[in-house]
């Protein structure tokens, strides 16, 4: 880091957004620790930022809560750590609208907190962490259970304001749900972690809070059982918010017991509801359904959020991390024989589904022995790739990393990707070789 830049960069944000040295030790990233951290508190600010850093040639990752930065290759260098946890207000919300704009470093608990004194909610899953931010749940797309019936950051999002690497400020969208205004332009920036531009501000669609939610947890011996299950309901007149499969690991893991399980969401109104736990216990009872376990206020969060912290690193000693993107149909078969090659490596896989939409949390864990983790790995992949799916290691230690790549090849579309990247970012500045194809 050039000399002059600490002082430039306190000159910005203040002298008490600005952590050097030894102050820098919570932001290390894959064993790296940067320059410098700053924390902007405005939009403006970022802006002035992200020109000191491309004017001295150093590298910027962008940080909210921290929750996703175990996610993608081990960066070519750490410079400048981005941090918005000072970008926390929600600007403007227009509850007949049922719309709202926020800054991107606000805390996604305290969204919802404030949406729920008006009856409305950002239908997104947070998962396991109270760290995450709006900014970072876009930035990585991430979504959970709900996105069976609600969707994933995606769909939800009508605008966004994003700080380019040349400090200028780019608007896509709007903040109506009904726009049809130029391309859609905030859907390239959902998902891409922070290597295009620093999302500072997004609009999102709301709803209004439900009368009733419930967690059905249908338990079956087998996991082919709770695949057969999970496709019934699929082809059902029920409208489940959530369909999750788990397996018998992932079920010990979260005090369930064995065998297997459809974890099944449903939210409406009472009687809707009430009709939808009678109907889907007569459409399982002749499939070999064992029991059911029905959830609601803090025991369905509860389970909910232990799902979604099953593979949260230092979890039961949780070896690596991975997440497959499959068609549904592929998604029981495969699970089984992940948990089988797991097993032939002496290890343990703890496997869960988002059974209506493909996508599988593979939990490697039972040992860190690093070559049997990166056999898995490896195998894990092959088998994926085997039916077309793609396989992305969500976390592992820097030793696998080193030896199993994060992401599948991106194929032809990389030269698209790339040629993206050189036109928004030509100096390549922003969370530079994190993310597919190095980009």
């Amino acid at each position: 880091m050039p000399p002059a830049l600490p002082d430039k960069l306190r000159s910005l944000v203040g002298a008490a957004h600005v952590l050097t040295g030894v102050d820098c030790s919570p932001y290390v990233v894959e064993g790296r620790t940067p320059d410098a951290v700053v924390f902007p508190g405005t939009k403006e600010e970022i802006a002035a930022v992200l020109v000191a850093a491309g004017e001295a040639g150093l590298p910027v990752t962008p940080w909210g809560g921290g929750t996703k930065m175990a996610i993608g290759s081990p960066p070519n260098r750490l410079g400048l750590v981005l941090g918005l946890k000072r970008l926390n207000r929600i600007l403007e919300h227009e509850p007949g609208d049922l719309t709202v704009t926020v800054e991107a470093g606000l805390p996604f608990e305290t969204l919802q907190a404030e949406l729920g004194k008006r009856g409305q909610w950002l239908s997104l899953d947070a998962g396991a962490s109270e760290r995450a931010t709006v900014g970072g749940m876009l930035a990585s797309d991430a979504s959970g259970p709900r996105r069976h019936l609600y969707g994933t950051a995606r769909d939800l999002v009508i605008g966004l304001t994003v700080v380019m690497a040349d400090g200028s400020l780019v608007r896509g969208g709007g903040k109506v749900v009904k726009n049809v205004a130029g391309y859609d332009l905030p859907k390239l920036f959902i998902g891409s972690f922070g290597t295009l531009g620093v999302l500072v501000e997004a609009t999102v669609k709301l709803r209004p809070r439900v009368d009733v939610d419930r967690l059905v947890v249908a338990r079956f011996d087998r996991l082919k059982g709770a695949g057969a299950a999970a496709r019934a309901v699929l082809g059902s007149d029920l409208v489940p918010s959530a369909l999750e499969l788990a397996d018998g690991e992932a079920l010990r893991r979260l005090g369930l017991g064995g065998g297997a399980a459809l974890l099944v969401g449903l939210d409406g109104i009472a009687e809707q509801v009430d009709w939808e736990v009678a109907e889907l216990r007569r459409l399982l009872g002749p499939l070999g359904l064992a029991d059911t376990t029905v959830l609601d206020g803090t025991a369905r969060d509860d389970a909910w959020r232990a799902l979604a912290g099953l593979g949260r690193p230092g979890h039961e000693r949780v070896a690596a991390v991975m997440k497959w993107a499959v068609l549904p149909t592929q998604v029981t078969e495969l699970m089984e024989a992940g948990a089988a090659a797991a097993q032939r490596h002496g290890l343990v896989g703890a496997l869960t589904a988002h059974a209506g939409v493909g996508i599988v949390t593979a939990v490697l864990a039972g040992g860190t022995n690093p070559n049997a983790v990166v056999s898995t790995l490896t195998e894990w992949r092959a088998l994926v790739n085997r039916v077309d799916g793609h396989a992305m290691v969500e976390w592992a230690p820097l030793a696998v990393k080193e030896r199993v790549a994060v992401w599948d090849a991106a194929g032809p579309t990389l030269r698209l990707m790339k040629g993206i990247k050189e036109r928004l970012d030509p100096h390549g500045i922003l969370n530079p070789g994190r993310f597919v194809g190095d980009i």
